[in-house]
């Protein structure tokens, strides 16, 4: 499929219509690899024939010197429009790998609601909970029924990470339990959440290494996992996709210790031979 792109891109002129059909049929991780191939002119020709409803998950993938190539050859309207369509956290993993001067401009061109919870993640120590984790995901009332939850899944869940675990919270946002899908499912329209959550809960504070964090993981088997305030109050999650990540980065380290190695910019699994 990457092998597809890169042939269109070999022609003098990009068929529009020819690129959007191919990228329909991809999965948008597998797009973002072709890029690392392209030299800037063809980067910013075949991000601007994307089609729009996929470019923003497309950009989430793509490797940081190619985003602010992207970045740099996009108008404020449509800096501002990509950075509000990708999830808090890709957007804070973009923000910290960008000059001061990219920063400034995306922040800038960004909805206020989108600016102040990246600023928020932004404040957070780095390597902790609190910086890698997302503030998108799915919150219930422990006085709700599961007819309520299903409208407010319905009406909020298409621009959240994740809708397959929900957390039930109190009106002062105290973590009280957690529900799956397939729990309210099976239930019945007039149930109660807070009758039949799961109140054995796992769980970190913001400021808890994430090496804590993979290690629950790992322990657990976890998609997904709350994150908590120091009162107890929900404020984020973090998925399972941003644990993978660390648990590449810790595992580069290791072997860069191992062999007594000066610290690498790159993943251990995806540094050539030549340079370990």
């Amino acid at each position: 499929m990457i092998e597809n792109i890169l042939e269109l891109t070999n022609e003098n002129h990009v068929n529009p219509t020819k690129l959007q059909e191919l990228a329909a049929t991809m999965n948008t991780v597998d797009i973002a690899d072709a890029f690392e191939l392209l030299n800037k002119e063809k980067t910013i020709q075949i991000f601007r024939f994307l089609p729009k409803s996929i470019a923003a998950d497309v950009f989430s993938y793509i490797i940081p010197e190619k985003q602010q190539i992207i970045v740099e050859a996009l108008t404020d309207a449509e800096v501002g429009k990509i950075i509000d369509e990708l999830f808090v956290d890709d957007a804070v993993d973009f923000i910290e790998e960008m000059p001061a001067n990219v920063v400034k401009r995306v922040l800038q061109n960004v909805s206020e609601d989108k600016r102040r919870l990246i600023n928020q993640l932004l404040q957070y120590p780095e390597d902790s909970a609190g910086s890698i984790m997302t503030t998108e995901y799915v919150d219930l009332r422990e006085d709700s029924t599961v007819r309520e939850a299903f409208n407010s899944i319905r009406s909020t869940g298409v621009n959240k990470e994740t809708i397959y675990t929900c957390y039930v919270i109190r009106r002062d946002r105290l973590l009280v339990g957690v529900v799956s899908a397939k729990t309210l499912m099976l239930s019945n329209p007039q149930d109660r959440i807070g009758d039949i959550m799961d109140t054995n809960l796992i769980f970190a504070h913001t400021t808890e290494d994430q090496e804590a964090i993979a290690e629950l993981f790992k322990r657990y088997s976890l998609l997904s996992l709350p994150v908590v305030d120091k009162e107890q109050r929900l404020v984020g999650i973090v998925t399972v996709d941003d644990i993978v990540q660390v648990i590449e980065e810790e595992a580069t380290e290791d072997f860069e210790k191992m062999a007594a190695l000066n610290p690498s910019e790159e993943p251990y699994m995806q540094t050539g031979i030549l340079k370990q």
